[in-house]
Order: structure tokens, then sequence, then C-alpha cells
């Protein structure tokens, strides 16, 4: 993990008290179901599947990505849509039968319940698969946060989503530590004004560089978040 020294002696300075995630490549390893549902999708058109790393590297971009990425079409062609609502009716069907926690993010949170820090989520996923999502993870200590893009007017990387998690956690977004998987999130987390950390174990598209973001911290897996958290409430 890295730390950004130009942020430093501000980052020191500013009490954590709560933490956001990012959802599909951050908080839970959804592609393990996206891999089966992708392929699903394929098989159904007698098209060969794809590799499961393939997937993987697109999930984050959601649904509109993974129907180009098989299927080689844009927005716009005859066959997008139909394509594009089946791949999700397949989803709605398979949302938690893979999925996990990313390794190390489960005893985090355990220590966020302990110093009763509250945690939630700022995804671009739209809620119809979100909610249900997390309702099938139940995850212990729950979220105090969830923050879809029918909840907010512009997505991210727009930093409306964190504005509207400070008003759910009852802090200012400085105050919030946001993790995430992409650029997007990264930008959203600084036009916020919280401190980010760039999860670089979550579903990074090749050519893409890490450390380019500009996040605060750079992780490579998610037991190096909690250290940081740690360092921060010091």
């Amino acid at each position: 993990m890295t730390e950004k020294p130009e942020k430093s002696s501000t980052i020191e300075h500013l009490p954590i008290r709560a933490v956001m995630f990012d959802l599909d490549g951050t908080l839970l390893d959804t592609a393990p179901d996206f891999v089966v549902v992708v392929n699903r999708l394929l098989a159904e058109y007698d098209r060969p599947p794809l590799a499961d790393a393939t997937i993987r590297r697109s999930v984050s971009n959601g649904a509109r990505a993974l129907v180009e990425l098989a299927f080689g079409v844009e927005p716009g062609h005859p066959d997008f849509e139909t394509l594009r609502t089946r791949l999700l009716a397949l989803y709605s069907d398979h949302l938690a039968v893979h999925t996990a926690l990313f390794p190390g993010l489960q005893p985090l949170l355990h220590a966020l319940g302990e110093r009763q820090i509250p945690w939630g989520v700022a995804t671009n996923k739209p809620a119809a698969y979100t909610l249900p999502l997390m309702e099938q993870m139940d995850l212990q200590p729950a979220p105090q946060s969830i923050i879809c893009p029918d909840h907010v007017t512009e997505r991210k990387p727009h930093p409306e989503s964190l504005f509207l998690a400070a008003k759910h956690l009852g802090c200012e977004p400085e105050h919030i530590l946001y993790v995430g998987d992409h650029r997007r999130d990264i930008e959203c987390g600084r036009q916020a004004g919280a401190i980010t950390i760039a999860a670089a174990y979550g579903y990074i598209e090749d050519g893409d560089d890490v450390d380019a973001w500009g996040a605060d911290y750079r992780v490579d897996h998610g037991r190096e978040i909690l250290p940081i958290l740690e360092t921060l409430l010091r």
C-alpha cells in the first residue's frame, strides 16, 4: 500500500467517522456470478464461452460493457437492448450464488462494528440489483447507507453519492474513507473531499494504471485497509 505524501499532513488530522465502499470489485466479488450469466447468455446464442478473467475485468463497468464484451455490439445496435435485458434477467436469478466478500473485508467490518464506525455502499449498480443482493448477503454489522444511481441525480464520478451518504451517516464528506476499484470511484471521493483508497485487488481493466488515479492510498489486498484506518484514527 502506498500513501501520497503531498496530502499526508492533511490526512493525519482528519477524523474518520465513516467508511464507504464501491460494491462490485471492492466490497463484493460479484464476478463469479457474472461469469455464469454471461456465459449462459452466450450459450443461448450458440456462442462459445468467455474466459473467467476476461469477464472479470469488465464487471465494474456494468451490463452494457458486458454485452459489448460478449457480443461485440454497442448501444444503438438493433440487438443491444434485447441482449442487455436478457443478461439482467439472468443476473436477477443468480445474484448471490457465488458472490462473496473479498478476503480481508469481514475482519474490517467487524472492526468497524467494534469501533462503532458506520459503513455503507456507494455504487453505480441499480437498486433493483444492489438492494436484493445486499439483503441476501446479510453482512454484519449491517450497512447504514446504500447509495445507488436511483437515489441521486448524478452517478459517479460525480460526488453526489458521497454527499448523500454523509447525510445518512451523520458526518461531513471529508470524514469519510471511500474505497473503490475504478478511477470514477476515486474521482468521486476526491471531488467530495473524502479520503480515498484505490482497491487494486478489484476488477482492473487491462492497461489501467491504478497509481494514476490520484487516490490517497492503494491496497493490493483487503487486509491492508484496516491498518490504514487505524493509522487515520490515531
